[in-house]
């Protein structure tokens, strides 16, 4: 039986910034317009570890069915490692994912009933990235949907909840942080290359290759902080304030500088943990920059 701290250590907590980011942002958005609402940016941040923790153990688990995890460079895989049954981490996902669907509940009673329909695609979504018989992030398409719900649907959601409108300066925060969430995911499938490849785990990483994976990380931090230079015109702040993205951008030179090293392994443990971070520094800073309008 599991210990509370391998538990812990299976929902993967150094992917929470993933989480945490977007509802940031996106309250950040939802204050400039003078529409923030406490206990629907409570609501929303409980949404989004409920689906992040969800997803984690939904992998474990499936991950650990199939035997992908058997040989594994990174943290703990509680079923990989036989320290917790299969259905034990089946049912801290279901659980996990019924946490966020209350939180969704509530806020579609009180938002617009629509948004229950892409709270259900979201979980739906995260069960079947390696759920399933033919998941979808065995196909090399999981940094796709980490990008549309970890970045688009996770910030313009919190936006949308709190104030009712889509904004341009929301779908700008939703592009930057899902491509440092997506960063964050070619980290770590970068890093588990060769087992996944050994176990026919078709992820974007395995399908392009070591030297492409490390291009598409180096985009993705180029896209997510081109998002943040082409904020201030759009919410009429001063050029000064994206200097408050210096501490997120110091950690994303520090990782880029170790993959053009030519980091592996448990080398990239760090670079993972350094991009999540960074992550969770650039939504305090794009919510700051927000914040600063005229």
């Amino acid at each position: 039986m599991a210990t509370a701290a391998q538990w812990i250590e299976g929902a993967r907590p150094r992917t929470l910034p993933a989480a945490i980011a977007p509802v940031v942002a996106g309250c950040g958005v939802a204050a400039a317009d003078d529409g923030f609402v406490w206990w629907k940016a409570l609501l929303a941040l409980t949404v989004a570890l409920g689906l992040q923790i969800g997803v984690n153990y939904a992998n474990d688990y499936s991950d650990g069915v199939r035997g992908t995890d058997e040989q594994r460079i990174g943290p703990l895989r509680l079923v990989g490692s036989r320290v917790a049954t299969p259905g034990s981490v089946r049912a801290a996902a279901a659980g996990a994912f019924t946490v966020a669907a209350a939180g969704g509940v509530v806020l579609s009673i009180t938002t617009d009933w629509w948004l229950l329909g892409v709270g259900a695609i979201a979980i739906v979504a995260a069960w079947y990235y390696t759920g399933g018989k033919h998941p979808y992030g065995y196909r090399g398409l999981g940094e796709a949907s980490v990008f549309v719900f970890f970045g688009l649907v996770a910030v313009v959601g919190t936006v949308y909840v709190q104030t009712g409108a889509v904004t341009m300066t929301a779908v700008t925060g939703g592009i930057g942080v899902g491509a440092l969430a997506c960063a964050i995911l070619v980290a770590n499938n970068l890093r588990d290359i060769s087992t996944d490849r050994a176990s026919g785990k078709l992820t974007l990483a395995v399908l392009l290759g070591d030297p492409r994976t490390r291009a598409v990380y180096a985009a993705m931090t180029v896209v997510a902080y081109a998002a943040l230079i082409a904020l201030p015109p759009q919410v009429g702040a001063e050029w000064w304030t994206v200097s408050s993205a210096l501490p997120a951008a110091g950690l994303s030179i520090r990782s880029l500088r170790e993959l053009a090293a030519g980091a592996v392994g448990p080398d990239l443990i760090a670079v993972l943990r350094d991009t999540g971070l960074a992550e969770l520094l650039y939504a305090v800073a794009f919510a700051f920059i927000a914040l600063t309008t005229r």
